[in-house]
């Protein structure tokens, strides 16, 4: 019997993407909503948990969540795809278009998952750089394009980490100019003043991808979702593993969207807290940059922002170190928590800065 052989790292895979859980009574590293779900959502779905026929596989189709979701967003339901959470659509994405051989195409600083779960899948990445400013340079797109010939060309519009939502004229300047298909990664895209879920049409090679942790509150349940051309959803059922959404999920998504109004109101609060942690961040020594989404980026000036992450933690204040990722030495960046959270971040960080 041979000897087991550990996976090797020779593709560069790297070591996994990773937000770290560790203790802290201000959690504000993960961009998770700051509310938990309204009570009646959670009456709701008891309710529904207790009619569920647990010898019973799940619906594979998931057909009452696309139709909840289609009527959402005044598509058709085969215009939809649900899975795990946008990063399983993210990966059921590049198992259909990607793969050896073919190219996704992306620009950095930006989600670290796009490139991870391209190279986990073979596929080839090709990663152009934005401008100073973190603004797509469209002298770059073109080159990246005409050089690389993406089977995918991924956007994150909010751009996480960085925080600015992609203009409109970018991404229709993208689509057209894309060989293949434009992702548009919308994992923020309730917080930004413009959404690219208006320009996909069946024949459009665009797909636009949200998530229910953020604005639905619903990061533990996993659920994520994409919205595209018909044929896109087919191909990404033909490689989806069967019965990969169980019904639980599928039932706590269906019935967040009765939700809808209460969603918009967080959504409102958080963008209004927003402009109140940018304006104090603006009274300290950081370098910030202008956001769309739920949490800011920054820098501090003149200090290391390991040791700045380390005192905050030290406060019980838990922020994300971005140091790490392409261009982004000495940056963090801070989820729009509570108003109370807010505060207390805002607080250690003046006496930490001082």
């Amino acid at each position: 019997m041979g000897a087991l052989i550990p996976p090797s790292d020779d593709h560069g895979l790297g070591e996994g993407y990773h937000s770290p859980q560790v203790p802290a009574a201000v959690r504000l590293n993960a961009n998770e909503s700051p509310f938990p779900p309204p009570p009646g959502f959670v009456e709701s779905l008891a309710a529904e948990v207790s009619r569920v026929e647990y010898h019973r596989y799940p619906d594979r189709g998931a057909v009452g969540l696309r139709r909840a979701l289609a009527d959402l967003h005044g598509v058709a339901p085969d215009q939809v795809f649900a899975a795990n959470g946008s990063n399983e659509v993210l990966q059921t994405l590049l198992l259909a278009y990607g793969g050896p051989t073919r190219t996704a195409a992306m620009f950095e600083p930006t989600y670290a998952l796009h490139g991870h779960i391209s190279r986990l899948t073979r596929t080839g990445v090709a990663a152009g750089e934005r401008n100073e400013d973190f603004t797509l340079d469209m002298d770059e797109v073109k080159r990246v394009l005409a050089d690389a010939d993406p089977a995918v060309t991924f956007l994150c519009s909010p751009n996480n980490p960085t925080g600015r939502a992609e203009p409109q004229e970018v991404v229709h300047d993208v689509i057209s100019l894309a060989p293949g298909l434009t992702v548009v990664d919308e994992a923020y895209g309730q917080f930004a003043p413009w959404s690219a879920m208006g320009l996909v049409g069946d024949d459009v090679p665009l797909v636009v991808v949200r998530t229910y942790s953020k604005t639905w509150s619903m990061a533990a349940t996993r659920l994520g979702y994409m919205v595209g051309p018909g044929s896109v959803v087919a191909q990404l059922e033909r490689v989806a593993l069967p019965y990969h959404l169980d019904t639980l999920k599928q039932a706590a998504g269906r019935l967040a969207l009765s939700f809808r109004r209460e969603m918009e109101e967080r959504v409102a609060a958080l963008v209004e807290e927003r402009g109140r942690i940018a304006a104090a961040l603006r009274e300290l020594p950081v370098d910030t940059w202008p956001s769309d989404a739920n949490f800011i980026l920054f820098r501090p000036r003149g200090t290391d922002g390991g040791a700045v992450w380390e005192s905050l933690l030290e406060r019980s204040v838990l922020v994300r170190n971005c140091a790490s990722w392409p261009r982004l030495a000495g940056c963090l960046r801070v989820t729009v928590g509570t108003p109370d959270e807010n505060t207390r971040f805002i607080e250690a960080l003046g006496e930490v800065l001082a």
